[in-house]
């Protein structure tokens, strides 16, 4: 696929690095020439250092053949007249990033699409209703679900009380084979382990899983998981994440919003309706204390900055906190969050990827999701007919290197997949895989 990607900083260079991986023909448009030179040194792509906006640039980045044009700039309206000119100029996809939470109305969006923006991402708007999610599901440090929640990805740590810790993967099912899960993925210190029988779990280990509904509970029993109710939470920075996720939570619990900037606080006064706003510092610990951090069961940090919201995550833990989210920008930083005890990293670059990855692989691909941490992504594909998945049982497919099917969705019922599961055509299949072979993958199930 021909990929045109515009973008002023981080999100555009993080899409042009992880869809490159996956073989497509990306090029970058981006007004800074010495970042450009940095990019294209590392990783196998075109850059074009120019304005997006600009017609003779688009000409120059071939935009006439191109199949998708991203348009991941912070300025919105960048964005939009990007797409509207690639559109015009033969790009036969685009999609474009948006702040304003009114243009993702379907009646708005159905009038962008008439000016020639296929599609619309907000990353500040999926990353609040995830913030959302994970305080009402809060034993998970993450998680996501496919077909309406048939299928869902549940990340956590193993902890010392864990009842399987130094068991083999296959020991483990052997001895609870009632356990309607699936694990796909194990991070260990930094590093990505596709398990095998013969891998064990370790303390310390962040696993994904692929539960089913039903198997959830066992799950939480075998992990430790105890589920805890959030009656009180805190969010520092009342940007355009913190005031969206004030917004989804504040009939749901108490909760309090500290921002620094005053004129900000007034405008969140006249948003929310319930939530306490706060004029003051997010790193301030004192003033924190003082407005009953100790009692709050939910700490969660969307300020500007990464420190800020790592720093103060885990002042709060230490202060009894029990679920701590941090936005987090660099995604060097997600692995150490991780490991000095952040229950949950939030970062946009990854959510972007997310709903952007559907649209760049060939075939019927319904959800996917960027596994934070790890360069590695989760999709659900429809299967289709004659194709070689259905061939033979799952044990006997050849499935890529660095690839797991985790699980099958067939007649509005999901079930796990196993060594002997044979795949039919319409089955909604969920894999587990790293970027350089998910192109390899889908063509088993096209």
């Amino acid at each position: 696929m021909n990929i045109l990607i515009a973008g002023d900083g981080e999100v555009g260079f993080h899409l042009a690095k992880t869809l490159s991986k996956i073989k497509h023909n990306i090029t970058v448009v981006d007004p800074h020439s010495e970042l450009l030179k940095l990019l294209q040194t590392d990783n196998d792509l075109l850059t074009i250092a120019g304005k997006s906006t600009s017609i003779e640039t688009l000409k120059d980045a071939g935009v006439a053949d191109c199949d998708l044009l991203i348009s991941v700039l912070h300025e919105e309206s960048v964005n939009i007249i990007t797409c509207m000119l690639g559109k015009r100029l033969g790009a036969k996809r685009t999609i474009a990033r948006v702040s304003t939470i009114e243009y993702l109305n379907e009646d708005n969006k159905n009038i962008f699409k008439t000016l020639g923006i296929d599609e619309m991402v907000s990353p500040e708007r999926i990353a609040a209703k995830e913030i959302t999610n994970l305080l009402t599901r809060n034993t998970a440090t993450e998680v996501f679900d496919f077909s309406n929640g048939l299928l869902s990805i549940y990340m956590t740590r193993i902890d010392s009380d864990a009842v399987f810790i130094d068991k083999t993967v296959a020991e483990t099912a052997q001895l609870y084979p009632e356990m309607e899960a699936r694990i796909v993925c194990i991070i260990r210190r930094g590093q990505t382990i596709i398990p095998g029988g013969n891998d064990y779990y370790r303390k310390g280990d962040l696993v994904y899983l692929l539960v089913k509904p039903e198997g959830l509970d066992k799950v939480k029993e075998l992990f430790k998981k105890k589920d805890f109710q959030i009656k009180n939470a805190m969010i520092i920075g009342g940007g355009r994440i913190g005031r969206r996720a004030a917004l989804n939570l504040e009939n749901i619990m108490n909760l309090k919003l500290v921002e620094q900037d005053k004129e900000r606080c007034l405008q969140l006064l006249d948003e929310l309706n319930s939530t306490m706003v706060i004029n003051g510092n997010g790193s301030d610990i004192s003033l924190l204390l003082d407005e009953g951090l100790q009692e709050t069961d939910a700490f969660i940090a969307t300020t500007g900055s990464t420190e800020t919201n790592i720093l103060s995550c885990l002042h709060a833990h230490r202060q009894g906190v029990k679920k701590t989210i941090a936005l987090v920008e660099n995604i060097n930083y997600i692995d150490v969050s991780q490991d000095i005890g952040i229950d949950t990293i939030i970062n946009k670059k990854l959510i972007t990827a997310s709903y952007i990855a559907r649209f760049t692989l060939n075939g019927d691909v319904t959800s996917s999701k960027w596994l934070s941490g790890i360069d590695a992504e989760v999709f659900e594909v429809i299967v289709k007919e004659k194709a070689p998945a259905t061939k033979d049982i799952i044990m006997n497919l050849k499935i890529p290197q660095g690839v797991s099917i985790g699980g099958i969705i067939r007649d509005g019922q999901s079930f796990i997949a196993k060594g002997n599961t044979r795949i039919e055509s319409g089955d909604k299949v969920v894999v587990f895989s790293i970027p350089e072979s998910a192109n390899k993958v889908m063509k088993l199930f096209n």
